[in-house]
């Protein structure tokens, strides 16, 4: 019954109206036959008991012809079967994110809503998550890096499968340390090269300063400019957010600012420093509002003509009740 609500439909229903004359011709007739019957007389008994099967068969007859003008009224309202397919297409950017896994992402110097430690690669991975989820248009794909850059996902529309990828990214995936910031632009530009895209932009979240790798960021973004590739940078931690101990002897903050808006003014991007989880999500509305994906939806609707099966019922009474008052005239008065 579902399937038929939302499928069978009328073209033209304007001519539904003809109906209501149509009830109230049927009506208004049933309402004069009663009134006949009663002006007979009594002597004219006689006569009646031979035309009483005519009677019959006419007062068959009569209502069944304009019943046949329901499906013909209904074949000019033009009933169909409808099916709507829904297109979408999408002139997308192409996007790759270079994500930073070095081991002063576990600093934990963000802080949930409620007040609780959080570390910058959760909150990272929480945003960025969201962002690729916001753009369903867009071809993404991900590097991930500290002492060398490692695919997580190639350039992809299938989303799902790249988020579920991303879910597994930690600090223990890559074994070599340090923050080859170099070799992750260059490996991202790598991957967006061959793409045909009218956009194509990296997104570099970092919380250190490059310290490995066999290419300079600088380097790097020469080349990525050369490729037509943007590139925004995005770094991730407090002033006062410093590696443990167990990590470094001597704690320190490795955030190179200059060199992260040297890469974003090169290419042509943006340069953001998040210190907490509202300026991060800001900073990745920001790019997203920035760069915009156009996309055009056209609905293709596909009727099927249902009219000849209306106008056959109505042709088959018309018929019949044609038969019927042939055979059988109404009596006279």
């Amino acid at each position: 019954m579902r399937a038929f609500i939302e499928h069978f439909k009328f073209a033209q229903p304007e001519w539904l109206l003809l109906l209501i004359p149509c009830a109230l011709l049927f009506l208004l007739r049933r309402g004069r036959g009663a009134e006949a019957a009663l002006t007979f007389s009594s002597l004219s008994v006689l006569v009646s008991l031979g035309a009483k099967v005519r009677r019959s068969a006419f007062s068959i007859g009569f209502p069944l012809a304009i019943l046949a003008l329901v499906p013909a009224i209904f074949a000019m309202a033009r009933p169909v079967w409808r099916n709507e397919y829904h297109a979408k297409t999408a002139s997308g950017i192409d996007i790759a994110i270079a994500f930073d896994v070095s081991l002063s992402m576990s600093i934990p110097d963000f802080k949930t809503p409620d007040g609780r430690a959080l570390t910058r690669i959760d909150a990272a991975k929480k945003v960025v998550h969201n962002f690729i989820a916001a753009r369903p248009d867009d071809r993404i794909g991900m590097v991930i890096y500290s002492g060398r850059p490692y695919s997580v996902s190639p350039i992809t529309l299938d989303h799902d499968w790249l988020l579920s990828s991303f879910k597994q990214v930690n600090l223990n995936i890559l074994k070599e340390m340090g923050t080859a910031i170099g070799s992750a632009i260059a490996a991202a530009s790598s991957r967006l090269d061959s793409r045909d895209a009218k956009s194509k932009i990296i997104i570099l979240c970092t919380d250190g300063a490059s310290n490995s790798g066999k290419i300079s960021p600088i380097e790097a973004a020469e080349n990525a400019k050369k490729l037509g590739i943007k590139i925004y940078t995005v770094a991730i931690g407090t002033e006062e957010g410093r590696v443990s101990s167990q990590i470094q002897r001597f704690a320190r903050q490795e955030f190179d600012l200059p060199t992260l808006r040297k890469i974003a003014q090169i290419t042509g991007g943006e340069h953001y420093w998040a210190q907490d989880v509202a300026q991060l999500e800001n900073t990745f509305k920001t790019i997203d509002q920035l760069e915009k994906s156009e996309s055009v939806s056209r609905t293709v609707i596909e009727d099927v003509e249902l009219f000849p099966w209306f106008v056959g019922s109505s042709v088959l009474a018309a018929l019949v009740a044609a038969f019927l008052l042939a055979l059988n005239p109404p009596p006279a008065p």
